[in-house]
């Protein structure tokens, strides 16, 4: 699906598409920040949405930018996947349709804050940027919209250059190579490939 690149501007709608670049984009995944629980090869649970409904619909997109692996993964033990929009390429990924007081509560869980609470998302819908603080998915990205409702993820603050890189788990792998294929927007050639393209990327594919 193509993404239109022009902001929504600052009104804020009822849905919004939370686009997935990492292991949410896998919708078993995904349901333990939705409807709460421990999803599995996870040491941590999650409390889960304030509506525990999953995605009316997902779809496959791609964003302008690249997607990187930094930090480590507690869960993992290797890096994890970031976006920089800033740089030029393609960016594999997956859209959910969800409320956009869902998506304020994934995005609290992504920071290790408490859910609950709703984001003003004007800065990131009119500027494609809002910054909520240093952690590494405190940062709001608005990519553009589909359908008119605006495409919204969250990565670090930092560019793609200005972390080291580090390799990622072959299980993160493997969850990857599965949300995306699950998608229905790219065989498994292109996943593969996009994925040993990335920057950081020297584990084997499954």
């Amino acid at each position: 699906m193509r993404v239109d690149p022009v902001l929504p501007g600052g009104r804020c709608p009822e849905w919004v598409w939370y686009t997935s670049y990492g292991s949410n984009t896998q919708l078993d995944r995904l349901a333990a920040y939705i409807e709460g629980g421990c999803p599995p090869g996870a040491a941590r649970r999650y409390p889960g949405c304030r509506d525990p409904a999953m995605p009316a619909v997902s779809i496959p997109v791609e964003l302008t930018g690249a997607m990187y692996f930094a930090t480590r993964s507690p869960v993992w033990g290797g890096g994890r996947a970031f976006y920089d929009p800033q740089v030029s390429g393609r960016v594999l990924a997956r859209a959910h349709l969800v409320t956009a007081e869902q998506f304020a509560d994934i995005a609290a869980q992504e920071m290790y804050r408490e859910p609950g609470s709703d984001l003003d998302l004007t800065e990131a819908l009119t500027r494609g940027r809002a910054v909520l603080g240093e952690g590494r998915y405190e940062t709001l990205v608005c990519a553009g919209q589909v359908d008119r409702l605006p495409v919204l993820t969250f990565t670090a603050p930092w560019g793609m250059d200005e972390v080291e890189w580090v390799p990622p788990a072959p299980a993160y792998v493997r969850l990857l190579v599965s949300g995306l294929l699950a998608a229905g927007g790219w065989d498994r050639e292109t996943v593969a490939s996009y994925l040993a393209a990335c920057p950081g990327f020297c584990s084997p594919l499954p």
